[in-house]
């Protein structure tokens, strides 16, 4: 959560995409000028993080390297920048926290 809250705060530091991100607990809600939301949602029972967004609701399991989805079709912070970067009408980039 704190990768995706540094993203945001970077994004909006180098850009003008203007993402407002809250997180409650173990939820992050980034709202994008236009009113949509991404919501990233922990689900530590699940060991699972969870995405919504406008293209969808996605879940993402550790797989040793890196949050895979569950379904194979990709990785959580490559998704998580389409998404938001569709969202936003610009190109945007999230990556984990080193």
């Amino acid at each position: 959560m704190r990768a995706v809250e540094a993203g945001c705060d970077r994004i909006n530091e180098s850009t003008d995409a203007d993402i407002d991100n809250q997180r409650v607990g173990g939820m992050v809600t980034l709202t994008f000028p236009d009113r949509t939301q991404i919501i990233v949602n922990l689900q530590k029972p699940l060991q699972e993080v969870w995405l919504a967004a406008r293209a969808g609701g996605f879940h993402y399991r550790w797989d040793g390297q890196c949050w895979r989805d569950t379904k194979g079709t990709g990785e959580f912070f490559a998704d998580l920048s389409r998404y938001a970067s569709q969202q936003a009408g610009a190109q945007l980039a999230f990556a984990p926290s080193s």
